[in-house]
């Protein structure tokens, strides 16, 4: 049963793969047994990254990517493929995190609107649409799409990330319904309160809570957590399997405990 979550063999793109999550998952493709092409708009992480994957025997590239620019991500792919032959993942795990500015909605900029959608839907769809070709002539291949909590809920303040992140389920849905003929899955990941350093310096620090005590599961998330997950969908393991949300937040979607921001939090009753 364990085979059917190897990756060996695999070749799995992921944007963003140099720090937080998709760092994690970077390292969990790669014990499993993948080759990674690594994407992200700053090379110093990304060399990292590839580093590590190939300190674990694997193969590894790092391609400077700004997702929202098509010509650069249709370089990337076409330099994978160059490079290893074939694509069979794609995890659009890129996002704008700091450039979701908190604001009123009458003091929103076009500009303001425009980068964190570029970055976080568009560039999704534009790494889709590359790698969508080569996978239908293969008759193979998985998209992971990397959403949040707020694409399911608003978030004070925060227009771009929670519309970014909820097009971004709905683009995922899309996918599976059109690419399922070609032998293509596509799958959204929904994590949840997961602290990392993009996420403590930027606005929507003060949209998620500081510690676990509101969630279910009393605690929360790592980024270490995402990895389990990413494999499991990356691999043959999720093949009948499409159109679906993973949910990883500790249960806070799911009892409806997320803090909304428009209260001030108040004891809990003992």
């Amino acid at each position: 049963m364990l085979e059917s979550l190897s990756l060996d063999g695999k070749v799995v793109v992921i944007t963003g793969g140099g720090t937080g999550l998709g760092l994690a998952m970077v390292r969990a493709m790669a014990r499993a047994g993948a080759n990674i092409s690594i994407g992200g708009r700053r090379q110093g992480p990304i060399d990292d990254a590839a580093a590590e994957v190939k300190a674990l025997g694997r193969d590894a590239l790092a391609i400077s990517t700004d997702v929202a620019d098509s010509a650069q991500v249709d370089k990337f792919i076409a330099d994978t493929l160059d490079h290893f032959g074939q694509i069979d993942v794609m995890i659009n795990n890129a996002g704008a995190v700091q450039g979701n500015i908190r604001k009123p909605i009458w003091d929103i900029t076009d500009e303001d609107w425009r980068v964190p959608m570029d970055i976080n839907l568009t560039g999704a769809f534009y790494c889709s649409r590359a790698v969508s070709k080569p996978m239908s002539e293969r008759g193979t291949g998985k998209i992971i799409n990397v959403s949040s909590g707020f694409g399911l809920r608003a978030g004070r303040d925060i227009y771009m990330y929670c519309c970014s992140k909820g097009g971004m389920i709905q683009l995922t849905r899309v996918l599976s319904f059109n690419l399922a003929p070609y032998g293509i899955t596509a799958n959204t990941i929904v994590p949840g309160f997961i602290p990392t350093q993009q996420v403590e310096d930027s606005s929507l620090s003060r949209s998620t809570p500081r510690s676990g005590q509101f969630l279910p599961i009393g605690k929360l998330g790592k980024p270490e957590d995402l990895g389990p997950i990413a494999v499991f969908l990356a691999s043959p393991a999720s093949d009948y399997m499409t159109g679906e949300m993973v949910i990883v937040d500790g249960g806070g979607l799911a009892g409806g405990l997320a803090p909304t921001g428009h209260a001030p939090v108040i004891p809990l009753e003992p």
